[in-house]
């Protein structure tokens, strides 16, 4: 995170020492086995939108555990990947939504302020959710609670069960939750299809005089 606005807010808002929590545990389990994302990536999404420029929150669960899936950025994958299957729906929603964009990797709507956060920053190769409760929800519960405390209305996307139980961070009324199923196959059908969270976004965001995000970029 470097010297990000996000480190520095992030150390108030934790119990102290708890960046060096983080720092042994990713030393010890780095050094062990196979983990994803690769450790420069850990904490590419706050790098990738510092807390002054985030409009939307895409909250994840935990990072995709295949070989060269995982980018530190939530459901993105790098273009030359085939598309997972969550991110397969993501991007057929958005085609129905707002258009087709055939490309995997999320990086551009990054760039303009989507915060595409993963509850848990890590995990170990083939076992999904495999970091659970060990150190980092605290740590994405405290970038959720920051956002909340922003002035600007940002947009909350939660999708599934395990991102809604995050909406009790939410507590200001000017922001907006947009709530679905989860976009994986088991749960796509139930209310995800047909729930248009990109258009919804930027209507808000017009609505509250921010610059609409292009999906599709």
């Amino acid at each position: 995170m470097g010297h990000s606005k996000w480190h520095g807010l992030l150390k108030k808002q934790l119990p102290a020492g708890y960046f060096s929590k983080i720092n042994h545990f990713l030393d010890a389990v780095y050094a062990q086995e196979i983990i994803y994302p690769e450790r420069k990536n850990v904490f590419k999404a706050l790098a990738s939108t510092d807390y002054d420029q985030v409009k939307v929150l895409i909250l994840g669960q935990d990072p995709y555990h295949g070989p060269g899936q995982a980018q530190g950025l939530s459901f993105s994958v790098p273009n030359d990947m085939p598309a997972p299957p969550s991110l397969k729906n993501i991007l057929r929603e958005l085609a129905n939504d707002i258009g087709p964009r055939n490309h995997h990797d999320l990086t551009p709507w990054a760039d303009q302020g989507v915060l595409l956060l993963n509850a848990c920053l890590t995990v170990p190769a083939g076992q999904a959710n495999g970091h659970a409760d060990i150190i980092w929800e605290p740590f994405t519960d405290a970038v959720i609670s920051l956002l909340d405390q922003r002035e600007e209305p940002l947009v909350f996307i939660l999708w599934g069960a395990y991102a809604r139980k995050k909406k009790r961070l939410i507590k200001n009324q000017r922001h907006l939750i947009l709530e679905a199923p989860h976009p994986s196959p088991l749960s796509s059908y139930r209310g995800f299809f047909g729930s248009k969270p990109f258009s919804k976004t930027n209507q808000f965001l017009e609505k509250t005089h921010q610059k609409p995000i292009d999906w599709l970029q």
